[in-house]
This record gives C-alpha cells, sequence and structure tokens, in this order.
C-alpha cells in the first residue's frame, strides 16, 4: 500500500505539457519518472471529465455530460473506496468537486472549508473563482497534506483553464501558466516523493485556438499524464487510458475496487 497524490492541471493540453513543463520533464530525463499521452473521453468538459478520472467511469455513462449536470455523483469515487477501506482522504480543489463527491449545490460559507470526517472527502478546501491563484491552491493542498497526513490528496488548480478560456491555446498567457504550475509544482514535489507518496500529474482536457473545448480536435482531447514514485514501472510502452487512473490509483492504495486499471503503469 502507498499514499498517492493526484494533481489536475485544468484544461492544459499534451502538446503544451511537454515543452512548458521543464521541472517535472527533468524527472523523466533523470529516469525518475515518466510521460504519458491520455486521449480524454467525450465530451472534453471539465465536470463530464472530473467524474472520468475519479470514478474510471466516462460521461455518457455517468450521466455527467456537460458542466451544469449540479448534482451528487452516482459512482463510486477514488474517495469513496479510500474512505470506505479506513484511508483518508483531502482535496484542495475547484468546488465542482465538492459537488461531486460531498454536497451539492456548493454552498461557499458551509462547504469552503469542509472538515466531514463522514463524507468521501474528508478535509477539503474548494475554491469557486476560475482566477483563484495556482499558488494559494497549492498552498492549500500542502496545508491539507501537512495537517491530516492524508493517504489520497487530489490537487486541482485552475489558472491553466482560466488563461486558455481568455487567450486561447496559441497564446503566451496560456503557455506561461503551465509554467508557473511547473514551477509552483517544483516547490511541492521532491518533498512528497520523500514522505512517500506516489505522485500523478494529468489533466482533463486541453484547449483549442477558439478558446474553448468540447470537440474531437487533438488540442482538444490530448492530456499529458506524468507518474512519479517508486511504485510505477516508468514502461514507456504503457499505453494508460483516462478511463484508467481511478483504478490504477485505488491499487496504489491497496484499497478493495472494482475498476478498471492499467497494469503496465505500476512495478
Amino acid at each position: 500500500m502507498s499514499k498517492a497524490i493526484l494533481v489536475v492541471l485544468d484544461g492544459l493540453g499534451y502538446q503544451v505539457a511537454e515543452h512548458a513543463l521543464g521541472h517535472l520533464q527533468a524527472y523523466c530525463l533523470a529516469g525518475r519518472g515518466a510521460l504519458y499521452r491520455l486521449q480524454c473521453e467525450l465530451p472534453a468538459l471539465s465536470r463530464p471529465l472530473y467524474e472520468c478520472i475519479l470514478t474510471g467511469v466516462p460521461p455518457i455513462d455517468s450521466g455527467v455530460v456537460h458542466n451544469d449536470v449540479v448534482r451528487l455523483s452516482t459512482e463510486r469515487s477514488i474517495f469513496h473506496y479510500a474512505r470506505d477501506a479506513g484511508l483518508s482522504t483531502a482535496a484542495a480543489a475547484y468546488h465542482w468537486i465538492s459537488e461531486l463527491y460531498n454536497r451539492a449545490p456548493f454552498q461557499a460559507a458551509r462547504d469552503r472549508h469542509s472538515e466531514t470526517p463522514e463524507l468521501p472527502i474528508q478535509h477539503g478546501h474548494f475554491y469557486y473563482e476560475d482566477h483563484y491563484p495556482d499558488s494559494h491552491l497549492f498552498a492549500d493542498a500542502e496545508s491539507l497534506r501537512l495537517r491530516h497526513n492524508p493517504d489520497f490528496l487530489l490537487v486541482h488548480p485552475m489558472n491553466i483553464d482560466d488563461a486558455g478560456h481568455k487567450y486561447g491555446l496559441d497564446s503566451s498567457q496560456y503557455r506561461n501558466a503551465a509554467r508557473r504550475a511547473d514551477i509552483l509544482l517544483a516547490e511541492y514535489l521532491q518533498r512528497w516523493l520523500d514522505d512517500g507518496y506516489q505522485v500523478l500529474v494529468t489533466a482533463d482536457h486541453g484547449m483549442n485556438n477558439d478558446r474553448s473545448h468540447n470537440g474531437l480536435l487533438a488540442e482538444e482531447r490530448e492530456v499529458p499524464l506524468f507518474v512519479l514514485g517508486s511504485a510505477f514501472s516508468l514502461d514507456l510502452s504503457a499505453q494508460p487510458r483516462q478511463t484508467e487512473l481511478c483504478g490504477t490509483v485505488c491499487q496504489l492504495l491497496g484499497v478493495p475496487h472494482d475498476k478498471p486499471l492499467c497494469p503496465a503503469l505500476l512495478k
């Protein structure tokens, strides 16, 4: 059994991740990490793909088919499996994550800071403005980690997606938002690894030059998956799918689950 941190860099397409995330790529070049190209499920929209990543269920089957489906998930997520196995869970994430797994609709005064052991996400900091600074979000996540030592932690910043919607894929603002996220990760990544966490860094969807996403263009659907930690095979021939992330994380945590996973990712 390992502890795991899942980082979802919202809106980060594979092409930009490949050339802009210098710190993460340094781990890959040193043989201490690996980068894979995933194709996101359809539709390439945020809330449906949060549900897909965290439950392994594609949107067409989960019923979370667009961003305005405001209800609790009817599926079992990583948070559910971990909590039910007696592990601790935490998330620093956009408020839609809270609406999917803790309470819906989101009420900021009640739900923004959550300490609720009976809920799937036991310890949470949830934000509700897309321009909420990534620097604050990573600090929120690290605060949760240091205070609660969670077995599973979700870290979900939004500034890359926000820049993409404002300026488009082919913009310095979008690329620089990705670079800033990489620099923020550089502050925390090694200490996470030193503390025994297995780390996955991915994205829900990409971005297009129309400053949107929802279609089948490669820049909208292709997203990165970086894996770092002693439990990963670093086998570059592995071909993980977005629907396999939930089961793969559950396997890392050592909790019972019934989700698909990618065995080739793991030792």
